[in-house]
């Protein structure tokens, strides 16, 4: 009789125009995550678990969650997911942005000494100014953008933690994160970066060295100011469990349903920051040829101090945009005079906001302190929005007309619409001729 061998074929290789995960762009990853199943049915949709408590396996043993305060599974896919995007080794997941900051600070002992910037968000200049001194610890600011300045203060008396924002809020001025973490290190601090202005999307400050990477989820990664939350991503063991310790004892963490809702935003979080960056490069560019307008702080103009730092440490230069009018009734005038743009606190929305910071997100500042910082009373913030760009620019124009009095926006606007839709020709034909050419070669 004669032997029959069956021949099976072997599996498939990957195909080679199939990207690995490790290769995928931010907008898939968002998407996509590498994270927790938590759902054996195969959910599309994270699910909420809403409950404080949960049943345990036996009476003196414990399953994987026990209390929420300690740990959810709809938290923790939150966690796992960010700890992804900013390149951490844990995140942890905060009640809020200033829950997160307060937690930073925890981790300077009584006696310790914090270096932080001299323009920096309103909420965390007042933990810095009335709580921490009360916990026994010293607490200096110096200019973040002037490298020099930085390290001189460092060498100046032990330092625990170095705490910086790049772009700062609300005057968008730019650190070197790196060359900030490297002085840091080099005393034995610890680097934390309040990374909301950019979140993971556009700027990682763990890959550039820094400790502790803090994201508001109010604002960029829930999205839609329908929610207040926190996080925290971490490099470093030690670290890791600093944070979890004061995080479960203090009972700071984010609830299941708020998890959840940050969880769908982070979905469309790519697509939101990359229209609104887009939507505050055009109003930037309107307000810079204005006349009543004096200064435009924004990372996109090359006219910003810190562009080239900044193109060289992240990927886009974000939807905030300051400018002063020199005129605090003007500036008041103006944010009062638009109708697209809700006169209120916050960012990164999808709504367009608008303020005026030392009456609002700032006024916790003292104004001999705010002065002496350079934050000035004129000083109008704008957090941009996913409408029509040609909206939001005719309605602050008009704004800016009714304010001062004059019609000089829309002359402005019109010159401005004009070079947007140059470049969008010239766009056009550069890709026509990429087709052309690809279709010679073929």
């Amino acid at each position: 009789a004669r032997s029959c061998v069956l021949l099976i074929p072997s599996p498939p290789g990957p195909h080679p125009m199939r990207r690995s995960m490790a290769t995928w762009s931010m907008a898939t990853r968002l998407c996509h995550p590498e994270s927790a199943k938590v759902d054996k049915y195969g959910a599309m949709s994270t699910p909420i678990f809403q409950t404080a408590t949960f049943d345990q396996p036996t009476a003196t043993s414990f399953g994987e969650y026990d209390y929420s305060r300690s740990g959810n599974p709809t938290r923790t896919v939150l966690e796992q997911q960010m700890a992804a995007l900013d390149g951490a080794d844990r995140s942890f997941a905060f009640a809020s942005g200033m829950a997160a900051i307060s937690t930073i600070v925890r981790l300077v002992p009584n006696g310790g000494r914090i270096l932080t910037g001299d323009d920096i968000y309103g909420g965390t200049s007042r933990l810095l100014g009335r709580i921490a001194p009360n916990l026994g610890i010293k607490v200096d600011h110096v200019n973040m953008c002037d490298l020099a300045e930085v390290r001189d203060a460092l060498a100046g008396s032990k330092t625990n933690l170095v705490l910086l924002e790049s772009p700062t809020n609300p005057r968008l001025q730019i650190a070197d994160i790196a060359g900030v973490a490297a002085a840091a290190h080099k005393v034995g601090a610890v680097c934390a970066v309040d990374n909301s202005v950019m979140a993971p999307v556009f700027q990682q400050p763990i890959a550039l060295g820094a400790d502790i990477t803090m994201t508001s989820a109010t604002k960029f990664i829930a999205g839609h100011s329908d929610t207040t939350g926190g996080i925290l991503s971490v490099k470093g063991a030690k670290l890791v469990d600093e944070v979890a310790f004061i995080q479960n004892a203090e009972g700071s963490a984010l609830g299941p349903f708020e998890c959840w809702l940050s969880l769908r935003g982070l979905k469309t979080m790519a697509l939101r920051m990359e229209r609104q960056a887009y939507n505050a490069m055009r109003i930037a560019t309107f307000l810079s040829r204005h006349p009543r307008i004096k200064v435009v702080n924004f990372p996109g103009l090359k006219t910003n101090a810190g562009y080239d730092v900044h193109r060289g440490q992240a990927t886009g230069a974000g939807s905030i945009l300051s400018f002063t009018t020199g005129d605090v009734e003007l500036s008041k005038k103006i944010v009062q005079a638009t109708e697209l743009y809700k006169v209120t606190v916050s960012f990164g929305s999808t709504s367009s906001l608008i303020s005026l910071p030392c009456f609002m997100s700032h006024a916790s500042i003292p104004p001999e302190v705010r002065a002496a910082r350079g934050l000035p009373d004129d000083l109008v913030r704008i957090s941009a929005g996913v409408e029509d760009a040609d909206d939001l620019i005719a309605d602050l124009g008009a704004a800016l007309d009714t304010a001062a009095g004059d019609s000089a926006s829309a002359t402005i606007a019109a010159q401005a619409k004009a070079e947007e839709l140059s470049k969008e020709d010239l766009i056009a034909k550069i890709r026509d001729l990429e087709d052309k050419l690809a279709k010679a070669g073929t």
